[in-house]
């Protein structure tokens, strides 16, 4: 065997842990890693370039463990083959942000250089004057830390890794580059088959202009919007066609303020329309979108038909607070509808947690949303003050109390004092919002809505069922869910102790029993009320305020606009307080 020539590179997204300790991971997950994607990318265009020289080729090993076990050992002992290497953990979000450190142990110990990139990192450097203890710990560990995009360095990171000579922290921060004509985010087959509905993601523009205070994108990204062309798009979905993906998540943050957002569903319009390419598309966007002229039609034109929103609140006072007035309440129902209208299935988030916010009046309010929103799906949040935003700045600048586990901050669970409710009362609060959208009755509304639309009844129903099922059986929120749960007993956290065999594999066995009987009856249900929908589509929808063209619905009809008024919620415990917690 001859001496060890090449540069290994093994690319890992970790997932992070469950309230138990043990990895959050599935047979396949819900969403793929888009930051994968691109750091694959850009690794790909180094190796074709050939940046550490002509002798040393770079083979590139990919993982995401939200749904794959890292091999560490397995990636040890190939990483000896070879003269040089890396181990980066890309796109690690704060609540990530443990699980890589511990994984990142076991490569430093074999003397294997770790670099860990991603939100967390960025936006502390970003917003904080000084760097938190865990990412000072890191540090201290040998761990090297980048902060921004890669694109026009991940060159100089691979070389210094090469020679051995990785700098402590790389800061490419507010350099806000052009995305044309860079690399394409590419994942290949194998990865992208572990992800439901074999779903790739790219994103085709950065940067949002909104200044919301629990965003941590526009201090990490920026507020300028930054875009690829429509040929760059169009080489991305046919590099994926060619491998049997057509699929996409688009991860910008707001694809509606994306500047070239025109171009691009053109060209998605002509290779639909003109070369039957079926492809189809899962996008963000703001509450304001659906005013941009032409921006609807196109987006159902070009397969985008599977919207998500940042609904975030009902109260006008609570949207001021955060920074998002580009909300108007009063064109929730105006959006949904043409939406709706165009055959797009909608999902909105939902924020609990606000200052004013109280049990009674978020349960409340998921009433209204239920009664007279024409909303498919509603994925709901705990306002959470993630280390780059303002949020997160405000509560270190005045030393108020914030949840020391960064492995909590995954927006279900609170890490923030509430003026008004407790930490156990809103976290039930957060419970029981679940609960009360997901009903069955309110199952059977959103589909006989779906029904009248022509929507695919069928698609609604599933998604319903997925957002529903995850909180409602597996208790983890639907975008960290997936098909069938991997539980590893050696996989736990490092703080908790390795569970005996005897305890934890007949737990183990009677977890799997019984979600193998919930899951059938839980979609059984929801079954027996789609084929109830299609005996009768049109029942009780005379009365469905969420259907009535919003020109021929009084304001006084609807509890929305009856209750809030100038930004305070009436006659509400909630409204009552509003001065006295923003004074």
């Amino acid at each position: 065997m001859g001496s060890p020539k090449g540069f290994l590179l093994v690319l890992i997204k970790p997932s992070h842990y469950d309230d138990d300790g043990y990895v959050i991971q599935w047979i396949r997950s819900a969403i793929p890693s888009n930051t994968l994607a691109v750091l694959n990318g850009l690794a790909l265009d180094c190796a074709e370039r050939k940046v550490l020289g002509d002798d040393v080729p770079i083979t590139i090993d990919l993982y995401d463990e939200t749904n794959t076990v890292i091999p560490v050992a397995s990636i040890i002992r190939k990483m000896k083959r070879y003269a040089s290497g890396m181990v980066g953990f890309v796109g690690v979000q704060t609540n990530q942000f443990p699980r890589a450190v511990d994984l990142a142990d076991d490569f430093l110990k074999a003397d294997i250089p770790v670099v860990i990139g991603g939100f967390h990192v960025s936006g502390c450097l970003a917003m904080l004057p000084k760097l938190p203890q865990d990412i000072q710990a890191a540090g201290e560990k040998g761990i090297s830390l980048f902060a921004g995009e890669a694109e026009g360095h991940f060159d100089e990171v691979l070389r210094d890794a090469h020679i051995g000579t990785l700098k402590p922290i790389y800061n490419f921060l507010n350099e806000g580059r052009s995305m044309e004509g860079t690399p394409a985010p590419f994942l290949p087959v194998q990865v992208v088959q572990n992800t439901f509905r074999r779903l790739s993601s790219f994103d085709a523009g950065r940067g949002c202009p909104f200044q919301c205070s629990f965003c941590t994108i526009i201090n990490v990204q920026g507020r300028t919007s930054r875009y690829r062309s429509a040929d760059d798009i169009e080489r991305i979905i046919r590099a994926n066609l060619q491998q049997g993906v057509g699929r996409f998540f688009i991860t910008d943050d707001d694809f509606a303020r994306n500047r070239n957002w025109e171009a691009i569903l053109d060209r998605c319009i002509e290779l639909r329309e003109q070369e039957g390419l079926v492809i189809s598309f899962t996008a963000q966007v703001d509450v304001g979108a659906y005013k941009i002229p032409r921006f609807v039609e196109k987006c159902a034109r070009a397969g985008c038909n599977n919207i998500f929103i940042g609904l975030e609140s009902l109260n006008p006072d609570s949207l001021a607070g955060a920074k998002k007035r580009q909300n108007k309440i009063w064109q929730y129902r105006t959006m949904l509808q043409v939406w709706k209208d165009h055959g797009c299935t909608t999902v909105a988030g939902y924020i609990l947690g606000f200052p004013t916010d109280t049990p009674d009046s978020i349960a409340r309010d998921i009433e209204i949303i239920k009664n007279e929103l024409p909303l498919d799906g509603l994925e709901f949040f705990c306002l959470t003050p993630l280390p780059g935003s303002e949020d997160h700045r405000t509560h270190v600048e005045r030393d108020a109390w914030s949840e020391p586990d960064m492995n909590k901050y995954d927006l279900e669970h609170v890490t923030m004092d509430h003026p008004l409710m407790s930490k156990e009362e809103w976290q039930r609060v957060y419970r029981n919002a679940w609960k009360q959208y997901y009903t069955d009755e309110h199952v059977e509304r959103v589909l006989r809505r779906a029904a009248v639309k022509d929507q695919d009844i069928y698609k609604v129903m599933f998604l319903l069922l997925c957002l529903g099922g995850s909180i409602a059986l597996e208790g983890i929120h639907p975008l960290e869910a997936g098909m069938f749960r991997r539980k590893v007993r050696t996989m736990r956290r490092p703080t908790l102790p390795r569970e005996s065999p005897v305890i934890f594999y007949p737990r183990r066995v009677w977890e799997i029993a019984s979600l193998s009987v919930r899951w059938p009856l839980l979609v059984w249900k929801f079954f027996r009320i789609l084929r109830r929908v299609q005996a009768q589509p049109q029942q009780t929808l005379e009365t469905d305020l969420a259907m009535v063209p919003v020109e021929e619905q009084k304001d006084e009809d609807l509890t929305l606009l009856r209750i809030y008024r100038n930004g305070v919620p009436v006659n509400s415990t909630a409204g009552q307080m509003a001065a006295t917690v923003h004074r």
